[in-house]
């Protein structure tokens, strides 16, 4: 074989090893969320919707994606920033007082309740997020603070911009559940898909929000919030 004819074969070789490796790799999952709301109704805020992917038979752990362990919700002008935040499962979120006054960060929801107490400006307690689900995150002292902790069973997770745009990215092919999430949804969205090769790029979603009704939450004691002046805490 000459020295051309191997650097041919050599370069074709190459070539397919290439090609090979491009149609192994992970690919993008994408599509558009919608909230379905009542006539008259404001529109939802579609970057408060959360959109993932459940792999079949498997759930990866905080300790599998490193990056996903943890994350932050602090609390600033008796408002929880951000509104939701997205974790592995297994993972744990701090939250900062940011505020010149006390808070009392809960949640009594099912999946994992917990009760970090009361503690001052510049104080910083975490709670641990340890199954897959939707937590809802309350003040006792401020009832008008409401924040989500959404922890997801994998690392291919992500939020909608303004226009209800979403992207996953390396998502290896496979078959997975589809999750759609918004707090004014009254139905969980779930679907079945099998992700190709080449990827999904049409991906159409809705979630029903026409018969969502703002209500008030209790405090942790599973009681009413007393009637204070806001401003003074």
């Amino acid at each position: 074989m000459t020295g051309t004819s191997l650097t041919t074969l050599l370069l074709r070789v190459t070539m397919l090893m290439l090609g090979l490796g491009r149609s192994a790799a992970a690919q993008s999952v994408a599509g558009v969320l919608t909230v379905q709301e009542r006539p008259g109704a404001e529109g939802a805020d579609l970057r408060g919707a959360v959109v993932y992917l459940e792999p079949r038979g498997v759930v990866r752990t905080a300790s599998d994606m490193p990056a996903l362990r943890g994350g932050t919700i602090a609390m600033r002008g008796r408002e929880f920033v951000p509104h939701v935040r997205i974790v592995l499962a297994g993972g744990s979120v701090a939250f900062p007082n940011e505020d010149p006054f006390s808070h009392n960060v809960f949640s009594n929801v099912d999946l994992g309740p917990f009760d970090l107490g009361l503690y001052p400006r510049r104080a910083t307690r975490s709670a641990a997020f340890a199954r897959p689900g939707v937590y809802p995150i309350y003040c006792n002292i401020h009832s008008k603070m409401v924040s989500f902790v959404v922890a997801v069973p994998s690392p291919w997770a992500t939020q909608p911009d303004a226009d209800g745009h979403f992207l996953m990215r390396d998502v290896p092919a496979g078959t997975y559940v589809l999750h759609a999430w918004h707090e004014r949804g009254t139905v969980p969205v779930t679907r079945e898909i099998v992700v190709p090769a080449a990827g999904i790029s049409t991906l159409q979603l809705a979630i029903d929000a026409r018969t969502y009704v703002a209500a008030p939450h209790y405090n942790k004691f599973g009681r009413p919030y007393a009637v204070i002046r806001d401003d003074r805490y």
